[in-house]
């Protein structure tokens, strides 16, 4: 018997019931489609995490108070300087200072560094044009190259300059959403909002971030640093610094100078330190290789679907092989060899895994054009050909068991079969 009539007796065995067929192909397809499905959930859901923390500039260090003592260590980009383990009383942090932020431009003590910006930050500040109001959740007061370390690119208008900051102008950048609940289709250039009771003119919109978030990275307005202070912050301590590193590679350099130039400034000589230093780099790579985890993750759960679909593939073919056990005898008893027994239960088992691959790489490539939960789903190419070809592996594996009980029926006790 050659393999073309193998295939045309495995073919005709499916066709006899194609209920039972749909049943057992049904458990592969829901198993490959969940696999790939998930995967593409945990890929998209680490590319727009990745995308997010680019979107703060992968050659950023922001630096932020803290309370000394007890909570400053940590893994990832957001750790204590120095790296140590904090231990001892928890006491309120020595605030960040203008005059720190001005210290850490010094090119002798901090070659690394490309710039450093200053932010002052009021939250809640109600902005209203006209009769339209919109509570901005976040007012930030800094210095023009704030644009630059952080990625926020100016799609309308401009940036504020230096002189803006030295002479304290209330001019002011919106971000996309603050344009939206203010201007609607009004052209926002050169108008005049008033925050809080202070006007101040618009002369740029921010080019659109989107959410992170539970956080609409658009509702955002940025001014000169000295505007802020005199008119919504006060002149206290800084909310935080920024600093641009001179380039990706120089990253991890420039924070070593910023941590030598702050723990001069504040006195620290041991690892209580009064700050913290956020490292995008080091947050992009510890970020990326827990989402890889988490990938891996989801794609070993929904694997156990495929193999509930290999058992149940086990179940169908050793029912059909008890249906058929008078064919098998007649087929033994007019000298069909037990490899052509073997390979038509295999073949069967197989293109039933086959079909089922191949129908559940369809819905999935259908269901990662939606979103889910918020998730745009990418599909990874690698794990449509592993799910593909585990599907057909469980094929062979599951379908040998029977196959072979089929292959080893001796023809006398096959016919006597009821």
């Amino acid at each position: 018997m050659n393999q073309l009539e193998i295939l045309r007796f495995a073919l005709r065995g499916l066709l006899a019931n194609k209920m039972r067929s749909s049943l057992t192909t049904l458990g592969i397809l829901i198993g490959v489609a969940a696999v790939i499905m998930l995967v593409a959930v945990g890929e998209g859901s680490s590319q727009s995490i990745t995308r997010n923390i680019q979107r703060l500039g992968a050659n950023t260090l922001t630096i932020s108070p803290q309370f000394s003592g007890g909570g400053g260590g940590g893994g990832g980009g957001l750790r204590a300087p120095g790296g140590g383990t904090n231990t001892g009383p928890r006491t309120q942090a020595r605030q960040l200072s203008l005059a720190d932020a001005k210290a850490l431009t010094d090119r002798t003590l901090a070659p690394s560094v490309r710039s450093v910006s200053p932010v002052v930050t009021a939250s809640s500040s109600t902005a209203t044009y006209g009769a339209a109001s919109h509570a901005i959740s976040q007012f930030v007061g800094t210095y023009p190259s704030y644009f630059e370390a952080v990625n926020k690119p100016v799609t309308k208008g401009t940036y504020f300059f230096n002189d803006d900051v030295l002479a304290a102008r209330k001019v002011v950048v919106l971000g996309q959403t603050v344009v939206e609940e203010l201007f609607g289709t009004v052209d926002p250039i050169g108008k005049q909002v008033s925050v809080s009771g202070v006007p101040f003119t618009v002369v740029g919109v921010l080019k659109e971030t989107g959410s992170t978030g539970m956080q609409d990275a658009d509702d955002v307005a940025i001014a000169p640093l000295p505007a802020v202070q005199q008119s919504l912050s006060g002149f206290g301590s800084l909310s935080s610094i920024v600093v641009q590193a001179s380039g990706a590679d120089t990253t991890t350099a420039a924070q070593a100078e910023v941590t030598a130039i702050l723990n001069q400034r504040h006195g620290i000589k041991n690892d209580n330190a009064d700050y913290r230093i956020l490292n995008q780099a080091t947050l992009q790579e510890t970020v990326s290789a827990a989402t890889g985890t988490f990938t891996v993750l989801l794609g070993a759960v929904a694997a156990i679907s495929l193999l509930v679909g290999g058992i149940g593939i086990t179940n169908i073919m050793l029912v059909t092989v008890t249906e058929r056990t008078r064919e098998i005898g007649i087929r033994k008893a007019i000298g069909a060899p037990r490899s052509a027994i073997l390979g038509q239960f295999l073949l069967e088992a197989t293109l039933l895994s086959l079909v089922g691959g191949l129908s559940g790489v369809l819905v999935a490539f259908i269901g990662t054009r939606f979103t889910v939960a918020g998730i745009e789903p990418v599909l990874v190419p690698s794990s449509v050909a592993l799910a593909l070809g585990v599907s057909v592996g469980i094929g062979l594996f599951f379908g040998s068991y029977p196959a072979n009980r089929a292959a080893k029926l001796r023809p006398i006790q096959a016919l006597r079969h009821e």
